[in-house]
């Protein structure tokens, strides 16, 4: 029997996760040794993952170190991905808080730490990249005790190990100032401090906390055995999550794993986490249990969604020159697909019969499926974001978040004016040599469109990351985008000519030789009243020659949005329109006169 242990990687977004599983990975050997070179992330293996650079999707993985095993869970660290590191979290033993020795503790930090004290996990604190100059590795772990004093943790959550080192250059030891040549001491500790899976004896119970797919074999559940032990071919009933509903099933196939991949065995003990094969309309939440008298385990309890989104067809007079899939039945099909596992996620019919309002933790919750389902050859619309209200008490209450800015210290005015404008409270400010930490409270319709504007001000320096801290009441109405919209009065080719003409109207987010349609918005309007233009119009050929006729157009390059500024940018009676290869914003009623009628 292999000695075993459980643990789950936690930390705030950037701090050095997914590097410090590499080098675990390295240090079991479980790559070919002349594969060392192959690469940095293995794990962060979905395109989308690898352009951002930061985690979505949590993954398992196991290390062999001294014949124990140890399974290793990579979270996400947005407060925006929740959901998944609050299902993960239930099939580790302990985990390790990696922070960061020149930020310190984060608001991320304190969401993921709070989901796992709460859960009674034994915390090992890693201080990480103390290479870094100005670093304060001492502080930060002050830092660290005092967060977790304030989250209720208890005695021996308290009395954690501590261990310095830098994940980039591969090392790790018991003093930050005393380098080793591997991390072969925080291996130690794992084996040390983290406990041991309990067995527990009895009839089997197994609750299912992710799943994957495979083409072969469809639909496989993963989770960890909780009591007693899975043998393959053996009956069992699967207990859904309402309490209610029982199946009678049998199990086809176990897998555990082993180094990046998989492997087949007969049984998996109490303690172990495995992939089952074989079972069908399984969700995430139900239990494995026993055939004759189940015992099913309480489902994860998940935080509830925070904004809504409108995801409807494209009909645009561009739809279906670019997708695949492109009527509202393909969307829907997607939607379901992604309900099964995204668990922060809902859907709820929308408006029309071709659309839907889909519900997720924030904007990046949802931009991600978006660029997922643009990838996938999808055509969609997608609306303005929204917050969810609320009524407690018999008041109407909205989520506020908790935001923390990192900026250069000549740039706090100007951040704390843009923050107070949309209703945010400071509640602290901390130097800390030539930077300055903010941190405020701020309804999350306030959050919706400031990245970019804090950007711009403060010349691409400030540093903003928010966590939801509750729901309370409504604070009134908050001054968003004030500009209005340049939009198409013709659909056809956009040319220089004409953009160069109108130039002095606002800024363009179209070049020349662009196709453009009807009621697209091809610009920002220098006042706040939207302008309806010709950028269609060539200049007209004559034999006449006049001063001034033969000018060169110069022309000011686009403004080009992100998916996430693109959704943030819009308001209410605009689209964004997003295709395989192209994101246009529109208006929702494309002609003028339409428009008009509608105002009035």
């Amino acid at each position: 029997m292999q000695k075993l242990r459980n643990i789950a990687i936690i930390a705030h977004v950037d701090h050095g996760k997914t590097t410090l599983v590499d080098k675990m990975i390295l240090a079991g050997h479980i790559l070919r040794d002349n594969a060392k070179q192959s690469g940095e992330l293995i794990l962060d293996n979905n395109d989308l993952e690898r352009e951002r650079g930061i985690t979505i999707l949590s993954k398992n993985v196991s290390v062999i170190y001294k014949d124990y095993k140890i399974n290793i869970i990579d979270t996400p660290g947005h407060a925006d991905f929740g959901g998944e590191v609050e299902r993960v979290l239930n099939m580790c033993d302990g985990v390790l808080l990696l922070v960061d020795a020149f930020e310190g503790t984060m608001p991320q930090t304190r969401f993921v730490l709070q989901k796992a004290l709460a859960l009674g996990k034994k915390p090992i604190v890693v201080v990480n990249k103390v290479d870094k100059p100005n670093c304060r590795p001492e502080v930060v772990n002050e830092q660290v005790f005092d967060l977790m004093f304030s989250l209720d943790a208890t005695e021996e959550q308290l009395d954690y190990k501590t261990i310095y080192g830098s994940a980039k250059q591969g090392w790790m030891s018991h003093k930050w100032n005393e380098p080793t040549d591997s991390i072969v001491p925080l291996l130690d500790a794992i084996i040390d401090e983290i406990p041991e899976p309990a067995v527990v004896e009895g009839t089997p119970q197994m609750l299912i906390t992710s799943l994957e797919y495979s083409s072969y074999t469809g639909r496989i559940a993963v989770g960890k055995v909780t009591r007693g032990s899975l043998r393959a071919g053996q009956n069992v009933t699967l207990a859904k999550r309402d309490g209610v509903t029982m199946q009678k099933c049998r199990i086809k196939d176990l897998m555990v794993f082993e180094g990046l991949g998989k492997k087949k065995v007969e049984e998996v003990p109490c303690g172990e986490i495995c992939a089952v094969m074989g079972i069908d309309g399984f969700e995430i939440g139900d239990t494995i249990c026993d055939y004759e008298n189940p015992e099913p385990l309480p489902p994860i309890a998940i935080d509830e969604p925070t904004m809504s989104m409108l995801f409807t067809i494209n009909n645009s007079p561009f739809f279906g020159k670019d997708g695949k899939y492109v009527t509202s039945r393909h969307i829907k099909e997607r939607l379901d697909r992604e309900l099964e596992k995204n668990l922060a996620l809902r859907v709820t019919p929308g408006p029309s019969a071709d659309s839907f309002n889909v519900f997720g933790r924030g904007v990046l919750h949802l931009s991600v499926l978006i660029e997922t389902m643009r990838r996938e050859g999808y055509e969609l619309q997608v609306g303005q974001p929204r917050v969810i209200v609320k009524e407690i008490d018999g008041r109407k209450c909205e989520p506020v978040e908790e935001m923390t800015v990192d900026c250069p210290e000549e740039c706090s005015g100007t951040v704390i004016e843009l923050t107070t404008k949309r209703k945010g409270t400071l509640k602290n400010m901390t130097s800390n040599g030539d930077r300055v930490r903010l941190e405020f409270d701020i309804p999350s319709r306030g959050i919706i469109g400031l990245r970019s504007n804090m950007l711009t001000a403060t010349a691409g320096e400030a540093i903003m990351t928010h966590r939801l801290k509750d729901f309370e009441p409504w604070v009134g109405e908050i001054e968003m985008r004030t500009n209005g919209s340049i939009i198409s009065g013709e659909t056809g080719t956009a040319y220089a000519y004409s953009i160069d003409k109108l130039q002095d109207r606002g800024r363009f987010f179209i070049s020349p030789m662009d196709s453009v349609y009807e009621g697209q918005v091809i610009g920002e309007h220098t006042r706040q009243n939207d302008i309806t233009v010709n950028v269609t119009k060539s200049k007209q050929l004559t034999n006449m020659r006049a001063s001034g006729s033969d000018d060169k157009a110069v022309i000011t390059p686009p403004k080009v949005f992100t998916l996430e500024e693109a959704l943030e940018y819009i308001k209410e009676d605009e689209y964004v329109e997003v295709t395989p290869h192209a994101m246009r914003l529109r208006k929702i009623l494309l002609h003028e006169v339409d428009r008009k009628r509608a105002s009035k």
